[in-house]
């Protein structure tokens, strides 16, 4: 639900009542992961996706239902040999969806009853998500029919609102359980007993994290940059380019970058605190600045680190890199010469070939063409620190 929380909490802000479709478990093949969602408004206004067109519109009115009825369901929707034009997903595979209405007056007062605690538990972490800030909302997605939809929300703080509404010991297992997840930024689902042990009567819940945006470093204020930038703003990373010379790294030259620094690359690496979900795009291949930035890059434990250039630069910043002292586990880490092999040309062909590695090395793809594979189109996401999937 998260991916689409500036749209719902602009809806909160605005008084709008909504219905909004989580994605609570996939079996087999399904084109979205939890957390995924679709929103609909009193209007019939719709934002977001569960599936990426198969069962868009019985969703759709399954949110009209939940508004008219405030009540939260569940429904599973999967693919019938029997019946292939009923309602379902064509690619195979099974998606469980957990409907939630949201009315205004509801989201706008936290007192005890059950939907309005609930309810304004939902817009807090939405306003969590649409200001950028850290916090995890868990919600039970399966178990009795009395805790369905109960919602708490976890702060990097420890602060915590909202109840599951069930046993005290479930809240205060469900907290640990978010916590975990919120410190490694993962949406997942998590499966505990009614009663906060691993025992007993299942509850399922999921906890959708949502962090900053990942950072991209680029280094080199060069053409191909600009249009890295562009690429790495689509994809949600917080841009930054960085390069010495001050006459190229120019608002007017980046004019997408969050962020444009003067600084000497590896100083400038070296004042910066980074996560295992930033990505570092190499673009200067000078030897003077880009050795000493990568003797320190390949040391950090960042999600990808890569370098342009020819393959005979990529040979000689080798040998340069060794006689820095670094070891080949570290040289291994190195994606250089950067990018994937699309034939790019042109600076924008060349920053999707980048981007396309990113991805790649993100959701452990193989960047092998899907006609003739039999690789899996849709891939479990592998363990990552990262934003909602």
């Amino acid at each position: 639900m998260l991916d689409i929380a500036d749209d719902l909490h602009r809806w909160v802000e605005q008084r709008r009542d909504f219905a909004v479709a989580t994605v609570v478990a996939t079996h087999g093949s399904a084109p979205r992961h939890p957390g995924a969602a679709l929103a609909v408004d009193a209007d019939g206004t719709a934002v977001g996706s569960v599936s990426g067109g198969c069962v868009e519109g019985a969703v759709y009115e399954l949110c009209q239902e939940a508004l008219a009825s405030g009540e939260t369901v569940r429904e599973s929707f999967g693919y019938s040999d029997e019946d292939a034009f009923a309602v379902g997903l064509t690619c195979g595979g099974t998606i469980d969806i957990l409907v939630t209405p949201v009315r205004a007056a509801d989201a706008a007062d936290a007192r005890d009853g059950a939907r309005t605690a609930d309810a304004a538990t939902l817009a807090g972490a939405l306003d969590a998500a649409a200001h950028g800030e850290a916090a995890a909302l868990t919600r039970v997605v399966q178990g009795p029919p009395a805790l369905l939809g109960r919602a708490l929300l976890v702060r990097p703080d420890g602060a915590v609102t909202g109840t599951l509404g069930g046993h005290s010991d479930l809240d205060r297992t469900a907290v640990a359980e978010t916590r975990a997840l919120l410190e490694v930024g993962r949406t997942a689902t998590v499966e505990i007993g009614a009663d906060g042990s691993r025992c007993g009567e299942p509850v399922t819940l999921l906890v959708e994290s949502v962090v900053p945006a990942p950072r991209m470093l680029v280094f080199g204020a060069i053409d191909f940059a600009a249009a890295l930038v562009r690429v790495g703003k689509f994809l949600g990373y917080h841009v930054t380019v960085c390069d010495a010379r001050p006459v190229f790294a120019t608002t007017g030259r980046f004019p997408d970058a969050d962020e444009i620094v003067v600084d000497w690359p590896h100083r400038y690496l070296d004042s910066q605190e980074l996560d295992a979900r930033a990505v570092l795009c190499v673009l200067t291949h000078d030897a003077k600045f880009d050795v000493p930035l990568l003797e320190r890059a390949l040391r950090l434990p960042v999600a990808y680190v890569g370098a342009m250039g020819s393959r005979r630069t990529h040979l000689d910043r080798l040998e340069r890199l060794r006689e820095a002292g670094l070891t080949e586990l570290e040289l291994h880490r190195l994606r250089s010469p950067i990018g994937l092999d699309l034939g790019a040309r042109t600076p924008e062909e060349t920053a999707l070939s980048i981007a396309a590695e990113i991805v790649a090395n993100r959701r452990g793809g193989t960047g092998t063409p899907l006609t003739g594979a039999h690789t899996p189109i849709h891939r479990d996401p592998p363990p990552r620190i990262g934003s909602v999937a």
